[in-house]
């Protein structure tokens, strides 16, 4: 052991040893002076010039925002220097110098360095060490420090690395209790290390400082490697109200020590929360099986009707309690086969119901092929196939000009929606409607092919959609009583139809001579008359060999004003015909817009520019959604999803846009999203909730479509219906409203196996639902987090529990 400075104690040592010690000090200081000089000599240290400097000024505040190792290297820097100034490390000084706590910061300070120091080669020995870190800092050495720190290093480096590996250990412990989370954890796990600092795996624009979490999946692989543009918004704007300040996310090499230790701390709150709560998913057991509508398969409501003449039995009868269990895949199920050839044909284990094959085959409605059901194209109006029969309308009224003036269509006793379905090819956005009856799974034909569809009953209510928006109304062969019960059904149909707007009816009294038809056409001659609606062609379709009349709404009031009778009545000025969540039928008829301001008093203009129009009852002196003058509102909506659908939704979730057909936005404000989407293949169902404000009108005026729903109740349509769901801050307001995990479920019932869920919430709600849908089996396939607002994207897949829950009141 080499003798220090207090060798001289023992007072009996001769000069001779004590020359000899003198001689052996000097010659070894000699040599570690002369090893310095030749290592300095020959190696020069890699630096950023900001950083020397910020080392030169600030040795000893250190804010760590490198990877692990130069936190391991500045800790090991700091402790021999605090040794070389006063022999030891003060609990004090420890605590000061490594106090990272971006509170008393501002925000950009806490920011990540992408030209941070380069990682310096790891030595095996101490004091290699620290020869590297003096010669990366020249600048803050001076030739007494040198000298001093040569005698440390003679007078014991053992001792010296014996604190260091000390002050190392309450490094570590003061990173485990930091109250802020702010500072680094050495010894995460290479899991964690993967997902939170590789940046090179990001894709367009997730490369963010405020990045907390990413799960890439198979597709989004192909596309990993491209340099993706510094303007990509995976997340750029979680603040509702400042839609028009969205920024782009920073490209660094790191995230920052902010992100990192904030994630690690919510993912371990997750891991505890779905530890204590224990999700348990089990199969809803039910009569309808893999068909089940919790709201139309309430079998114990419906047995307490006291009536069903009125088709109560097909209306809504939510259960008070919404089901939480899973519901069941039919057997053989696939992939659905993609649109357009999904029109002609789809699997037929998808959809296993032959009934309407055996009924109407002969009608080309629907038949058996094999392991397909093929759909010819034709109806019972119309077997020759739709699109003649769709042209042959246009021939009789060239005013209706399909797919310009001509845009959003309601098609009521829709069969299995081929009417709909060929309109696509005119451009004309059409929503069927049919009851889950007797004709056996219509309405989920027509899902399953691609084309929109609801399951609905013109019953005692009115249908979930506002008053004035449809462009057309259709009913072909349909077998609704129009002419009874105080025509309530034909003036709930007014309700809906424009100003202006058309009724194209084509049914048997049209065109047959039996008793019972040339009844009910006289009665409907007498009761459109009375509705001054306008007849403007009675046509027979020879070819069809069916027969088309088509009538026209007025466009203002004085028809209604010079009528003989007051019959069927004008509504009550109280009577809002906006309002229709719930609501009964009446029969009355509604006034028209008087001031050409008013909604309604004009014809929206030809598609396709009315989608990007604002409408012109928009008026600056009212408040939008999102707190501006609402023109500017509509306006500022609709660039913000252009420019989240064309830098994010489009490139940076790794989604095969070419194999989504059928969307639901959950919760449509302007219907920006929607609109976003016009140039692909597919459609939107626009939902607004019924407690949020009413802006679906807003919605068919620019030449889209939607429907008013509650949230807290199931969905009116079949399960495995839809290819994506997108809930923009949908579920946070269903978490403070009513069942959550309700919400979760009726999400996997009407969302297709292999389909995609993305929602933008808040970070704790994105946190719950990622712990959830795991618990599903569910793919997360990206995560996103910042300004703690969040982003999630994730696949349901075919997995089900074993377990099983019986449903009782879906109970047959």
């Amino acid at each position: 052991m080499a003798l220090g400075k207090y060798s001289r104690v023992d007072g009996r040592k001769s000069s001779s040893g004590y020359c000899s010690n003198i001689t052996i000090v000097v010659f070894v200081a000699l040599c570690l002076v002369g090893v310095w000089m030749m290592t300095s000599s020959s190696v020069v240290p890699v630096q950023n010039s900001d950083v020397s400097r910020e080392k030169k000024n600030e040795v000893r505040t250190h804010v760590s925002e490198s990877n692990e190792d130069n936190d391991n290297n500045a800790t090991s820097n700091e402790s021999r220097s605090n040794a070389s100034d006063d022999g030891s490390s003060s609990d004090d000084g420890k605590t000061k110098q490594f106090e990272d706590n971006p509170g008393d910061l501002p925000e950009d300070a806490t920011k990540g360095d992408s030209n941070a120091s380069s990682i310096q080669e790891e030595k095996k020995d101490n004091s290699e060490v620290t020869e590297k870190t003096t010669e990366e800092n020249p600048e803050e050495n001076s030739k007494d420090e040198k000298k001093e720190y040569v005698e440390e290093k003679k007078e014991g480096e053992e001792e010296k690395n014996g604190e260091e590996n000390e002050d190392n250990r309450e490094f570590q412990n003061e990173n485990k209790d930091s109250e802020t989370g702010e500072t680094n954890e050495n010894n995460s796990d290479d899991n964690e290390k993967k997902s939170e600092q590789s940046s090179g795996n990001v894709k367009d624009g997730d490369k963010g400082e405020d990045q907390l979490d990413e799960k890439k999946d198979k597709e989004s692989d192909q596309v990993s490697g491209e340099k993706k543009d510094k303007s990509s918004e995976v997340f750029p704007s979680g603040a509702q109200s400042e839609i028009l300040k969205e920024t782009t996310t920073q490209n660094g090499a790191f995230s920052t020590q902010a992100a990192e230790s904030k994630n690690e701390k919510a993912a371990q709150e997750s891991s505890q929360l779905k530890k204590e709560s224990g999700y348990s998913w089990k199969i809803c057991k039910t009569t309808a099986g893999t068909d089940y509508i919790p709201c139309l398969d309430n079998m114990k409501a419906i047995r307490k009707l006291p009536s069903t003449k009125h088709y109560e039995h097909r209306e809504r009868h939510c259960p008070e309690n919404p089901p939480t269990c899973l519901v069941p895949v039919p057997e053989g199920y696939k992939r659905p086969i993609e649109w357009p050839r999904s029109r002609e044909k789809i699997w037929y284990h998808n959809v296993p119901h032959t009934k309407l094959a055996e009924v109407k085959g002969h009608q080309n409605w629907v038949k058996v092929s094999g392991e397909y059901l093929t759909f010819p194209g034709g109806g019972t109006q119309f077997k020759h196939g739709a699109l003649r029969y769709i042209d042959f309308i246009q021939q009789s009224v060239p005013e209706i000009a399909w797919g310009k003036r001509s845009r959003v269509v309601l098609d009521v006793g829709c069969g299995v929606a081929s009417f709909g379905g060929f309109l696509f090819d005119r451009d004309v956005l059409t929503m069927s409607l049919a009851p889950k009856d007797e004709h056996e799974a219509q309405v989920q034909f027509a899902l399953e092919r691609g084309i929109p569809g609801i399951s609905a009953v013109m019953g005692t209510k009115r249908l979930p959609y506002p008053g004035r928006v449809f462009d057309i109304v259709h009913c072909a062969r349909c077998r609704v009583p129009w002419h009874i019960e105080g025509v309530k059904l034909l003036l709930e149909l007014n309700r809906l139809l424009r100003p202006g707007g058309y009724f194209v009816w084509s049914a048997t009294p049209i065109y047959q001579k039996l008793a019972e038809d040339v009844e009910i056409w006289e009665a409907m001659k007498k009761l459109t008359k009375a509705m001054c609606w306008e007849v403007v062609s009675i046509t027979k379709d020879r070819v069809n060999g069916v027969g088309i009349a088509i009538y026209r709404k007025p466009t203002s009031n004085e028809c209604y004003e010079q009528r003989s009778q007051n019959d069927p009545p004008l509504c009550k000025d109280s009577d809002d015909p906006n309002s229709a969540w719930n609501v009964l039928l009446q029969a009355c008829l509604h006034k028209l817009p008087v001031d050409s301001s008013e909604r309604g008093a004009q014809w929206p203009k030809q598609w396709p520019a009315r989608l990007g129009q604002t409408p012109y009852w928009l008026s600056s002196s009212q408040v939008g959604v999102y707190g501006k003058p609402a023109p500017e509102d509509f306006s500022a909506d609709y660039e913000h999803w252009k420019r989240v659908v064309s830098k994010s939704y489009q490139n940076g979730l790794g989604i095969d846009w070419s194999n989504v057909r059928n969307v639901m936005d959950m919760r449509a404000v302007y219907g920006g999203f929607a609109a976003a989407l016009k140039d692909m293949k597919l459609w939107v169902m626009n939902v607004v909730s019924i407690d949020a404000p009413d802006t679906l009108p807003i919605i068919y005026e620019r030449g889209l479509f939607g429907i008013y729903h509650d949230w807290c109740e199931s969905f009116s349509t079949y399960p495995r219906s839809y290819d994506l769901l997108h809930a923009d801050h949908l579920f946070s307001k269903i978490k403070n409203k009513c069942n959550f995990m309700a919400l979760v479920a009726e999400a996997d019932r009407i969302l297709r196996p292999e389909g995609k869920l993305i929602v933008r919430d808040t970070v704790e709600i994105i946190n719950e639902l990622e712990n959830l849908l795991k618990s599903m089996h569910w793919d997360i396939r990206m995560t996103f987090s910042k300004n703690k607002e969040g982003m999630l994207c994730a696949e349901k897949t075919m997995w089900r529990p074993k377990e099983m829950e019986t449903i009782s009141f879906a109970i047959a």
